[in-house]
């Protein structure tokens, strides 16, 4: 007795099953499952400095504005120079430009363009610090505010001191990276270090956002 062929696993076009293309499609091979990209330990770590430093300038971005006021003598907010800080401001900002720029063309191989938008990241970092440098003077030689002076004072000078702090590391730890980078001992292969840079430097440039509206704009 003959024994019945197994049926097939899937109805073939000759049996007059399904369609040839639809045959086709059942039997493809599914497409490969992308990998998931998690953050690692070092970008953790800045993630959470970031992330307490937000806490330490909102403690003093609320500070400066409950003494907004309250001074019972000069000098005052509109001694600021707000085309000055404009110069500054528009420094920083497009240093966040250059940064980017940086950081991308080191993921791409591009050493020299890496080398170059670097170094012009960190000569707007300088400017900027020059012209906080000359504002300070300015204030103190021509206008008498000191930090001990009055509230506003010592809160200005704690504010944007910091701020300018912040920045001053951020420049130290930028000519670090581009003295390795002339050595070439940054490559696209731990970028993860320039990455962390940058992640630094746009959040001091977010935060001097905030200070710039708050002092120059809001308290005046």
């Amino acid at each position: 007795m003959n024994e019945p062929h197994p049926s097939p696993a899937f109805p073939s076009a000759a049996a007059g099953g399904l369609p040839a293309s639809s045959e086709a499609t059942l039997l493809q091979v599914p497409p490969p499952i992308a990998p998931e990209h998690y953050l690692s330990g070092p970008q953790w770590g800045m993630i959470a400095f970031l992330v307490s430093e937000v806490a330490f300038f909102s403690t003093l971005i609320v500070v400066y504005i409950a003494y907004i006021g309250q001074d019972i003598s000069g000098p005052t907010p509109e001694i600021l120079s707000l085309y000055l800080v404009l110069g500054t401001t528009a420094c920083l900002l497009s240093s966040s430009a250059t940064v980017h720029l940086a950081e991308r063309a080191l993921r791409h191989g591009s050493h020299s363009a890496f080398r170059l938008w670097w170094a012009a990241t960190i000569v707007l970092g300088v400017a900027f610090l020059a012209g906080t440098g000359y504002e300070w003077f300015n204030l103190i030689v021509n206008e008498g505010l000191t930090i001990s002076r009055n509230l506003f004072g010592t809160t200005f000078y704690t504010l944007v001191g910091f701020h300018a702090l912040h920045v001053t590391g951020g420049v130290i730890t930028m000519l670090i990276v581009l003295g390795l980078a002339l050595g070439r001992r940054i490559t696209e292969k731990n970028h993860v270090a320039v990455q962390l840079v940058s992640w630094y430097w746009h959040f001091v440039d977010g935060v001097w956002i905030v200070v710039f509206t708050v002092v120059y704009l809001v308290g005046r």
